[in-house]
């Protein structure tokens, strides 16, 4: 599997803001979709815990900080067009706000054919 480093991430792509998928290392349960920027991929690649910009604060922040469900890096994949990345991760407690495991929790309601 080849290797990128941070620099070559297409940051200009879509704003400075990567979508991540957040994968649970154990079960490839999809734990999350969340933004890295610059600042929280270095702070995650440091620490080994996964830290992501939250829009709604408008800073990076340390996943689980006040929950303390915090997301362990094992592996940081990258896509084929270097704009998108998957952190697989050994979960603390439950990914979602809501209490649930995974913040995909719900299905949307499809017609039946």
């Amino acid at each position: 599997m080849r290797t990128v480093t941070p620099d070559e991430l297409d940051w200009e792509k879509i704003g400075r803001l990567i979508p991540v998928i957040a994968q649970e290392a154990g079960t490839k349960v999809v734990l999350t979709l969340a933004y890295t920027d610059r600042e929280a991929l270095k702070r995650t690649i440091e620490t080994g815990y996964a830290h992501y910009f939250r829009r709604s604060h408008g800073k990076v922040m340390k996943k689980g900080i006040t929950s303390g469900n915090v997301q362990e890096i094992t592996e940081i994949l990258v896509d084929c067009d270097n704009d998108s990345l998957v952190f697989i991760v050994n979960q603390t407690g439950p990914a979602c706000h809501l209490g649930e495991k995974s913040c995909f929790h719900r299905k949307l309601n499809l017609p039946l054919r």
